[in-house]
């Protein structure tokens, strides 16, 4: 049983979600905003000290195809940076994966982007060329080559198409990742004396309603050898400063939690019923991972397509598992970041 068709967003905790909204259009082509809303995150108590607190959440995506931001700002205190900068194999997620057509151009655009620092172009376990990239937040950013489109466009890069993820225990994370997410196809799996390295793969289904969009995933999974990890949100909230979440696009949630429970990961927040976002709605759940890192699922009720005419899709009237036609999808772009 296939449970998600993609990556639909990676949540990115930052102090000014405008700067973000902006720098991320610039850098990463994150130019579609699906959803700008301030509310209150009442149902994330859980991980934010037990306390109801107001954010404020943006989602924006690259029509190219992946999964796009959720910038989450605090409202109503100051968030919290991580006491050290995460180092690759800490616990949580070190990186996003951004997918490019041509890892050349990329590597050129975003050397000549602002406020950002560019690493050179090096090969992966895979022999694969990729680099890295890290904000004036110092939130990194893998580039890597991608092999699922959906709209060809001038941006040098595409959207979400997976992260970077450190773990203390490789075959429990691996047992995760492959058999509650379906994330199963073993790309590597190396080690030297600093780091075990397990590149996971999915390639697109032909279900989901936004399958085409969302393309492939990939997971690497870090685990450090040689020095304890220090997990990134240690004695942080979920919406502090960095990587908050990474949320995959669900077609059966009460399977998909049926199915996790059978193997002893039980969700730690559901909405039951649809939960609105300014004008999109759903029902969104969190499972963490082994390790704690937290994975938001959600089941995709309503998308506004032309928020300007009060235009959206309603999809709790058709199959979830049925494809939306392209020039539906491509009507999302008609709302953009400014």
């Amino acid at each position: 049983m296939t449970y998600i068709t993609g990556i639909q967003q990676i949540g990115i905790g930052v102090r000014n979600v405008r700067e973000s909204m902006l720098g991320y259009k610039e850098h990463f082509g994150m130019d579609v905003l699906i959803f700008d809303d301030t509310s209150e995150a009442t149902l994330m108590t859980p991980y934010t000290g037990g306390t109801v607190h107001r954010r404020r959440a943006v989602l924006s995506l690259n029509m190219q195809g992946g999964g796009g931001f959720e910038i989450w700002q605090f409202q109503d205190r100051q968030p919290v940076a991580p006491a050290q900068v995460p180092q690759y194999g800490d616990l949580g997620i070190y990186a996003a994966k951004i997918k490019c057509r041509n890892i050349e151009a990329a590597h050129q655009h975003l050397k000549g982007c602002n406020a950002v620092k560019v690493g050179e172009l090096t090969k992966d376990p895979a022999g694969q060329p990729h680099f890295y990239v890290t904000d004036a937040h110092e939130n990194t950013f893998e580039i890597v080559t991608g092999n699922h489109w959906f709209h060809k466009n001038s941006n040098a890069c595409g959207g979400v198409t997976g992260a970077v993820i450190g773990v203390r225990d490789m075959e429990k994370a691996v047992g995760f990742y492959r058999d509650i997410l379906g994330i199963d196809e073993m790309v590597y799996d190396v080690a030297d004396a600093k780091y075990r390295k397990v590149l996971l793969r999915k390639h697109p289904g032909r279900i989901g309603a936004f399958h085409k969009l969302l393309g492939s995933v990939e997971i690497e999974l870090v685990q450090s050898l040689a020095r304890e990890p220090v997990k990134i949100y240690q004695n942080r909230y979920w919406g502090d400063c960095g990587f908050i979440h990474l949320c995959f696009d669900v077609i059966d949630m009460c399977a998909l939690k049926e199915h996790a429970s059978k193997l002893g990961y039980h969700f730690s927040i559901d909405s039951l019923d649809s939960f609105a976002m300014e004008s999109a709605a759903g029902r969104f759940c969190y499972v963490e991972d082994p390790d704690g890192t937290l994975i938001e699922l959600v089941e995709t009720h309503k998308v506004p397509l032309y928020k300007k005419w009060g235009l959206y899709l309603n999809l709790k009237k058709r199959s979830l598992e049925k494809p939306l036609p392209d020039w539906m999808i491509r009507m999302l772009s008609l709302s953009k970041v400014k």
